[in-house]
């Protein structure tokens, strides 16, 4: 319940609107699937992982903790944890099916003359830290990272590198 109001859709709806005329900065976070259907959704093997979250400025609002932790999520809770799809299908999901889907050239894959992308991650450590009260924590686990060949994250440790760039469709 929220502002004394029953969990109805009717409620629901005024409670929204309510929060939307208050402020022109209001956030929402709906809880509307079932563990059990994100898992049976995971399980379909043209399944993408992907956060739809905005780029965030550390520290500042109060973000989703999609934005910092889907990846190490979907590694640790639905791989090593609960065994939902091995390592090696939920890599392939992150990686080359995106990239092919989206035909994304010379990425994706480990391929000579392919943009070197590269994550190196400890199977074991990998973990998402972001919860909804405390939001900004990075996940751990990730030891190095190549972004276009130029090493940003040192032993977990991001090295000020700023390699990225924008891709757009040709």
């Amino acid at each position: 319940m929220l502002k004394g109001r029953k969990a109805k859709a009717s409620d629901e709806v005024e409670t929204i609107l309510d929060m939307v005329a208050a402020t022109n900065r209001t956030q929402m976070v709906y809880f509307s699937m079932d563990e059990k259907d994100l898992v049976r959704i995971m399980q379909y093997p043209f399944n993408m992982f992907a956060s739809d979250a905005s780029i965030r400025i550390f520290k500042q609002g109060n973000p989703h903790p999609r934005g910092y932790g889907t990846n190490a999520r979907v590694l640790s809770k639905y791989v090593r944890e609960e065994k939902v799809i091995s390592l090696e299908e939920a890599i392939r999901r992150m990686t080359s099916l995106p990239a092919s889907k989206f035909k994304l050239e010379g990425r994706g894959l480990l391929v000579e003359g392919y943009a070197a992308d590269i994550v190196v991650f400890n199977e074991q450590e990998v973990k998402d830290l972001s919860t909804f009260e405390k939001p900004h924590q990075y996940s751990t686990g990730f030891k190095y990272v190549l972004v276009n060949g130029e090493l940003t994250v040192n032993e977990g440790v991001h090295t000020g590198v700023r390699a990225g760039i924008s891709i757009r469709k040709k």
